[in-house]
């Protein structure tokens, strides 16, 4: 198997090696292979807060401690998995430490949609990762999924602030939404049920912009840094920001049976350093917004903010898809229906204010 050495990768291992020599230690002596995957290209946010941060972090504390240090090998850009492969591809041991984007694995992952069926709560990727990786912790289901998987979660990712409307004519209003499509992914076509005429049609990141383009939808539901990175002020300049809500995708994952060879002392350096790369992508997402919206304007783009009332009567006009969400884990024997409202109430307890309390309003 051949696998990519980048410049980062060769970064890692010189700090490894600078730390190694303050143990009077060989340099990279006693450093082990470890293969870090995820179909994404490296620019990719969460890729740069990882290979920046997060390895040699590990293995700055790794040094630290007098123990052994990891020679990162950091595969990305499908060179051993698509995007959509990272959760097979770690089952298979194909890589040591992954990031899978769980938004395509509804079937093994149904928890890790708890953000995605709680429209309309919290627009703050930083309080939204730290709830989840608390319900992660309260709550095994969420863990065992990834066990089912050969895997153990380490932290959940957040890397959307929030998803807005971006459209190709002026959206001012719940009114101005009626008849139009719309594009998205996953649960957030669902928020557009209620809507008078308004329907969703599926499609990706990559293909938002031709479908506005050449008609095939209205409007795209996405973020700003993925408006920008995607020139979408170019096919729709108008920007509704209703603050749908922060939505976990990624989660930070190890091989279970790479885990199971790691000394105790290891493992808990990989899981505390995690959940200083769950805050610092979460902060990441937080700045890139702010500036994406202000290249979003200098593209062109205009931005109108929906009034909280209206945010209030949308959120009213859905159907209830967390209850769903949450019926459909009882069901299978795990606890939907606690989560949703453990999930719920860290929100209000960090401060934000919910359009609608969707664990306990039908």
């Amino acid at each position: 198997m051949t696998l990519k050495l980048n410049r980062r990768t060769l970064l890692a291992g010189t700090a490894s090696a600078v730390g190694l020599g303050a143990f009077g230690l060989p340099a990279l002596a006693t450093a082990r292979t470890v293969t870090v995957i995820d179909g994404y290209p490296e620019r990719s946010m969460w890729l740069q807060v990882l290979s920046n941060f997060f390895l040699p972090e590990v293995n700055r504390r790794l040094a630290e401690a007098g123990l052994e240090t990891m020679d990162f090998q950091e595969s990305y850009g499908s060179s051993i998995v698509n995007p959509r492969g990272v959760l097979e591809g770690m089952r298979l041991g194909l890589g040591d430490i992954g990031v899978v984007t769980t938004i395509f694995h509804a079937s093994e992952l149904p928890s890790q949609a708890i953000s995605a069926v709680t429209p309309f709560i919290s627009s703050n990727a930083s309080i939204v990762a730290r709830a989840v990786d608390e319900i992660a912790d309260e709550f095994p289901d969420m863990r065992d999924e990834f066990l089912a998987e050969n895997q153990v979660y380490l932290a959940t990712g957040v890397v959307l602030d929030s998803y807005q409307v971006f459209s190709k004519n002026p959206v001012n209003s719940l009114a101005d939404m009626a008849g139009l499509k719309v594009a998205g992914a996953g649960y957030n076509m669902r928020y557009l049920e209620g809507l008078d005429g308004a329907v969703g049609v599926r499609g990706g990141l990559t293909d938002f912009y031709n479908m506005v383009q050449t008609g095939v939808v209205d409007a795209a539901m996405l973020w700003p840094e993925a408006a920008n990175t995607f020139a979408i002020a170019e096919v729709a300049p108008y920007m509704l920001r209703a603050n749908l809500g922060a939505v976990n995708s990624k989660t930070l994952t190890v091989n279970a049976d790479f885990w199971n060879s790691l000394a105790p002392e290891v493992q808990a350096i990989l899981r505390e350093t995690a959940v200083e790369y769950r805050d610092r992508l979460a902060a990441e997402a937080m700045n890139t917004a702010a500036s994406s919206e202000a290249a979003y304007v200098a593209a062109g783009g205009t931005i109108v903010d929906l009034s909280e009332e209206e945010r209030a009567a949308w959120a009213a006009a859905m159907p209830n898809i967390a209850q769903e969400w949450a019926a459909g884990l009882d069901a299978a024997g795990k606890n939907g229906t606690a989560m949703l409202s453990a999930y719920i109430d860290k929100l209000i307890a960090a401060g934000e204010v919910p359009a609608r309390n969707w664990a306990t309003e039908a």
